[in-house]
């Protein structure tokens, strides 16, 4: 009898020792045993701290726009594994999940891969199978020792580089951006969203010969009235074809589709991307504009997403200092006239004192969760109160069992004046959206 989808996942879960064993000998090969079939005729991998997943949002959307059949492989996901591996502008369902499952079974024998190795290599699988014209690869973990790197990027993006996983990548920007710099290839686009990069990744894209490209420096946006145009240090290269046949300049009238100034670098490092690729890809950048208010079909869940009003609630799935420093710009451009409530949990090896430091006097009040009943990293209650008192000494907090317990004690105390913000991981978003659709 044929595992399920949740069998499978319970099973991968347990054929490596540790959850994360980074490098790309044992990926490699069993991806050349399984014939390392080609993803698509064009493949953009992107990396970063923070952004990875918006800025691939905004590619995917701006390809699909373009009459393109993409491929998109995102990490980790919300409600549904499926959400990981998307195809032709859609999940992918379990019987093809399994499919590909049962043939990265097959071609590893007693090599042993971690979950996200198994997973990606299915991905690459399904992608190989498809007649897509581009895949989206977003990295996991770093960038030169993660599974995506097996396939070379036709044009390869850095979105951020800040403090985060240093246990695996460094202990400073210097050392995590040459992490990430590692998915840059010979001759081919890199594209950098960091207007203040670290020198790693400018020296690495230099000795291997890549085309680097930085935000400010390169691109970036100008404000015009009413509207943002997209410019380039090359004037050629700020028109594109967009609808097909007629020429006409970048300029986004209306707001983006996903919320946060910081989206605006990354749309502009997305569209970067594609007028490096030139005539191998067709693009419209208006996908990036917000058509009118979905709540229940964002273009991106978990990213400063909208699920309720009076009170407001807000989720956003920001889990180091670097996202918490834009929640708390986003927080101060968008003020409420009650009080701000944060349910938040963490996992233990994330710098929780970092994020709280970083929000500050913006919460009045945490409604902290104990997180081990939804992963094994979490933090108990009892240290995520020590560490965030530890920086917020006089912060009004409440311990609360788990993220629904959380939730509903905020909405009890809320106004429908106030806000609430449930941020920390993916593991607070996903019991949060659970919550909101029951």
């Amino acid at each position: 009898m044929r595992r399920t989808l949740e069998e499978w996942l319970a099973y991968q879960q347990q054929i490596h020792a540790r959850g994360i064993d980074m490098g790309l000998d044992r990926v490699r090969e069993v991806w050349k045993r399984m014939g390392a079939p080609r993803l698509a005729p064009t493949v953009i991998t992107v990396a970063g701290t923070n952004g990875k997943g918006s800025t691939v949002a905004f590619l995917e959307a701006m390809l699909g726009a373009g009459g393109m059949r993409v491929g998109a492989y995102t990490s980790p996901h919300i409600l549904r594994y499926n959400e990981r591996v998307r195809a032709g502008g859609g999940e992918t369902g379990d019987a093809a999940l399994i499919d590909a499952f049962e043939r990265v079974e097959a071609a590893r024998g007693d090599t042993t891969l971690t979950y996200f190795e198994f997973g990606t290599l299915a991905a690459f699988l399904i992608f190989a199978q498809s007649n897509l014209d581009v895949v989206l690869l977003e990295v996991g973990l770093g960038g030169r020792l993660d599974a995506v790197n097996v396939v070379d990027a036709d044009c390869a993006v850095v979105v951020t580089v800040d403090l985060d996983h240093m246990e695996y990548l460094g202990p400073d920007r210097e050392a995590i951006g040459r992490e990430k710099a590692g998915i840059f290839r010979t001759g081919k686009p890199a594209i950098i969203g960091e207007t203040d990069p670290p020198a790693s990744v400018l020296e690495y894209a230099r000795a291997i010969g890549a085309r680097a490209e930085v935000l400010g420096r390169d691109f970036g946006w100008e404000p015009q009235i009413d509207a943002l145009a997209w410019w380039h240090r090359d004037p050629r290269q700020t028109r594109h074809v967009a609808p097909a046949g007629s020429s006409s300049d970048i300029v986004l009238h209306g707001e983006l589709a996903l919320e946060g100034a910081f989206q605006y670098r990354n749309a502009a490092t997305a569209i970067a991307a594609l007028q490096a690729l030139g005539d191998h890809v067709r693009w419209d950048a208006r996908a990036l504009v917000k058509p009118g208010v979905d709540a229940s079909a964002p273009l991106l869940a978990g990213r400063l997403q909208h699920l309720a009003e009076h009170p407001d609630l807000v989720i956003d799935v920001g889990h180091n200092p670097q996202a918490a420093r834009e929640l708390a710009r986003w927080l101060d451009r968008h003020p409420v006239a009650g009080a701000t409530r944060a349910v938040f949990g963490a996992l233990a090896d994330k710098d929780i004192e970092g994020v709280a430091a970083a929000l500050g006097a913006r919460i009045d009040h945490w409604y902290l969760a104990d997180l081990l009943g939804e992963s094994p990293r979490g933090e108990t209650i009892a240290r995520l109160l020590k560490r965030v008192r530890a920086v917020l000494p006089e912060a009004a907090c409440s311990e609360h069992p788990d993220i629904p317990a959380a939730l509903a004690a905020a909405r009890a105390q809320a106004s429908p004046a106030d806000r609430i913000i449930a941020f920390g991981s993916f593991h607070v978003v996903a019991p949060v959206l659970k919550a909101c659709r029951v």
